[in-house]
């Protein structure tokens, strides 16, 4: 396991060092130490119940850790609210990705940060300038629209990452952390945002790719942090860790070893052996 404070890449965009959450007596976190640069994907992984969740919600800047510390660019922060962590270019990708439906794609991509034409009461909404700009990005990460009027809610579940992956980069972000991103999606959009994830990689973003499923990080992923019941269970370069490796990690060997034993079916029995 190398020191992830160390590695080819250069130095740490996003470092956590030792990071630790309580919630009343229950240890949320405890001990967590990982890295995340520029034009590489680290990959946070556990089972339900491991603290990805409050892992997102320490660097979205929803919580603050009880220990440690975060530190962006060598410096320590400390966020007291998500708009904090966005100001700093870390954004977050929820599993709801923030979408209306109903409303256009273009209108989606510019949500909250609408550009504007004119000045003073004169001032208006910029609808030429938000379809150019959203059909540009989009075609820079790789996804060629059909229709930027078209609603967002006709877009498959990749598509609809994709677009939130794109405007996430369009609006600055540094550090872009994808909360499950391919958790409820099928094989082959599952890949399409897996391609979209490297795209973001290949911008120099730094990215923090959240899943609990070993065979979607271990392609995209440059470094993979383990989690189980809030604490570290590795934190490895990608030549360190193989897909079985991390599986037998997230399962817990003895377990997964004990629960093989106890499905597989006997082969059946020849006549007269």
């Amino acid at each position: 396991m190398t020191d992830p404070g160390a590695g080819l890449g250069g130095p740490a965009l996003l470092e956590l060092r030792d990071v630790g959450k309580d919630f009343g007596s229950v240890i949320a976190l405890d001990g967590i130490s990982t890295t995340v640069r520029a034009g590489e994907v680290t990959c946070v992984l556990g089972d339900n119940g491991a603290g990805k969740s409050t892992l997102i919600k320490i660097l979205a800047g929803v919580h603050r850790p009880d220990r440690g510390q975060v530190l962006l660019d060598g410096q320590p922060v400390s966020f007291s609210a998500p708009r904090d962590a966005l100001d700093a270019g870390i954004a977050t990708v929820y599993q709801d990705l923030a979408m209306i439906p109903l409303m256009a794609i273009w209108r989606n991509f510019f949500l909250g940060a609408e550009p504007t034409r004119g000045r003073g009461p004169f001032r208006r909404f910029d609808s030429a300038r938000a379809k150019e700009v959203t059909r540009r990005e989009l075609l820079a990460m790789g996804i060629d629209i059909r229709d930027p009027d078209q609603p967002v809610g006709t877009l498959s579940g990749g598509e609809r990452q994709s677009v939130a992956i794109a405007r996430a980069v369009h609006f600055g972000a540094r550090v872009l952390i994808l909360d499950e991103p391919t958790s409820a999606l099928g094989v082959k959009q599952a890949g399409i945002v897996l391609r979209y994830i490297a795209q973001a990689r290949d911008r120099g973003v730094g990215v923090v790719f959240i899943t609990h499923n070993p065979h979607h990080a271990h392609p995209v992923g440059d470094r993979f942090l383990l989690l189980g019941r809030g604490r570290s269970l590795g934190d490895f370069a990608k030549g360190e860790v193989s897909v079985e490796e991390i599986t037998r990690l997230m399962a817990g060997g003895a377990e997964l070893a004990e629960l093989t034993t106890e499905l597989e079916r006997p082969l059946p029995q020849k006549d007269g052996s």
